[in-house]
């Protein structure tokens, strides 16, 4: 008989076969019983670490209809038994550098801390997290973070330039505002504060500035409450916000590297050689602190544009590298025929016979777009499905029918991706023609360096610049980064 303990829903082989076909984020329950990091909770960490300090990003708690950014924060090295003893507010605690800091005013977060650098002297501990099981041989706590922060934590509205993502939360709940790529034009993306391989949103998302960001309400949010044991994935490019719930939580995260991220890395010495050399410029309204507290410093303009060379010529090796392996393996396939005796076309994943349905239901759950949520579905996360002791989970009502309909709108998605992009970009032409009469010269026309970058480094501009400085120095067909243009560009739409 199988323990409980053991069983899980999906093998890793399985699981990666989900990945490749998810479009959208999703929930895994069930995949992460018996992990030993699942102990992970503040207290055990403190033991773990004992004396070694962490740095801790503060915020404070109000609510500005603006984003708070690293560069607008405190920051402290601390021991987690201050952290600890901070969050329980007892007078005559030893609460270290947070007597600063009111712990009823201020959240603290200690986030993006490399699990291989904080347990270099402990490296069993990487052993504790297993990816593995999620198919990535030899993948473990050694190529994931650790974060751990107190209720009102939060991450700004951002995308990630480079891979996927897969979260586990450990202890507490924290709660996920996604956005799909689509929306990029709903969110107001900028490049200040800079970080590489970030693209902030200028939107509080929370509580949004409809006079100051008017599009964002055609952003399209899918919220979700992720509890202790269940693994988020979070597609390439899908702007999300996170927030902690709970008194304290604890996750982990992997960012996973795809084929594509050496377009990105491209894509972001562009954006790191426009925004330095024009940041550091001396500039009566260059007065920001417009570098995130992440970064190790400004290089220069020729150690920047050493950077893009390598960068692009990387990207050119290895697209030619994987057109000869694609011509190989066209060359050497056997050619399959159907009953009719006609070529059969090849699948997306090799041995892949019949189109793949992702197993929607109770151990993978889709995280639902709010506006499409029907009236007895509307706020249902997964905390209605909580996993018990021994991981098993009460059955999603409905869940057939929801993925059906998810299937439908994948395959629609994948036959034309540029469909719904481009019924936006005809709504906004329409707009802007319908809106001209009711134009009014703005009364203040300063425009800023920040304003400036906001369109250079733009990711759709991002995108058409990158793929010509491909198509010129590669010597190769023109490859440029996704985009959430129509197939022409629209200032409008920028």
């Amino acid at each position: 008989m199988i323990a409980p303990d053991s069983f899980k829903p999906f093998t890793p082989e399985e699981t990666q076969r989900i990945l490749h076909h998810l479009q959208q984020p999703a929930v895994f329950m069930n995949m992460t019983c018996g992990w030993p990091v699942l102990h992970w909770t503040a207290e055990h960490l403190s033991e773990c670490l004992g004396d070694k300090r962490v740095q801790f990003r503060l915020g404070r708690k109000d609510e500005t209809k603006t984003p708070l950014f690293e560069t607008q924060c405190y920051f402290v090295e601390a021991k987690l038994e201050h952290f600890l003893n901070w969050t329980r507010d007892q007078a005559g605690t030893d609460v270290g550098p947070f007597c600063e800091y009111p712990v009823s005013a201020y959240w603290a977060y200690a986030d993006y801390k490399y699990i291989a650098m904080l347990f270099q002297d402990q490296p069993s501990m990487f052993e504790d997290v297993k990816w593995s099981e999620f198919g990535f041989e030899g993948r473990n706590g050694k190529e994931s973070t650790l974060w751990i922060g107190t209720q009102g934590a939060n991450t700004p509205c951002h995308l990630d330039s480079y891979g996927c993502n897969l979260v586990l939360q450990v202890h507490g709940r924290k709660r996920w505002h996604l956005f799909p790529p689509e929306d990029t034009v709903h969110l107001y993306p900028t490049r200040i504060p800079y970080e590489e391989s970030s693209v902030f949103s200028q939107v509080d998302v929370l509580h949004p500035d409809p006079q100051k960001f008017p599009a964002f309400q055609g952003a399209r949010a899918h919220v979700v409450t992720l509890h202790p044991g269940q693994v988020l994935y979070v597609p390439r490019h899908w702007w999300h916000y996170v927030e902690s719930v709970d008194p304290i939580t604890v996750s982990v995260n992997s960012w996973i590297e795809l084929e594509v991220d050496h377009i990105a890395r491209v894509s972001e010495a562009v954006t790191k050689a426009v925004v330095c050399a024009l940041k550091s410029a001396p500039s009566d309204d260059n007065t920001d602190d417009w570098l995130n507290p992440t970064e190790e410093g400004v290089g220069s303009h020729n150690e920047n544009m050493q950077y893009l060379n390598l960068a692009v010529r990387s990207s050119a090796q290895r697209q030619r590298s994987h057109s000869k392996h694609t011509q190989e393996s066209r060359d050497t396939r056997p050619v399959k025929r159907d009953s009719r005796g006609e070529i059969r076309k090849h699948c997306a994943m090799a041995g892949e016979s019949v189109p793949f349905r992702v197993p929607f239901g109770t151990h993978l759950i889709p995280v639902r777009c709010q506006q499409e949520d029907s009236p007895e579905t509307r706020g249902r996360t997964t905390k209605d499905v909580k996993p018990s002791r021994d991981c098993e989970v009460k059955s999603l009502e409905d869940c057939t029918a929801t993925s059906n309909a998810l299937q439908r709108t994948e395959l629609a998605s994948a036959v034309n991706p540029s469909i719904t992009q481009c019924r936006q970009c005809g709504s906004a032409d329409t707009m802007s023609q319908n809106n001209l009469e009711d134009y009014e010269e703005p009364t203040d026309t300063t425009i800023t360096t920040n304003d400036l970058l906001d369109c250079l480094v733009h990711p759709d501009v991002i995108a058409l610049v990158t793929g010509l400085l491909l198509e010129r120095h590669t010597g190769g067909s023109r490859t440029s980064a996704p985009s959430s243009l129509c197939n022409a560009p629209s200032l409008n739409n920028i």
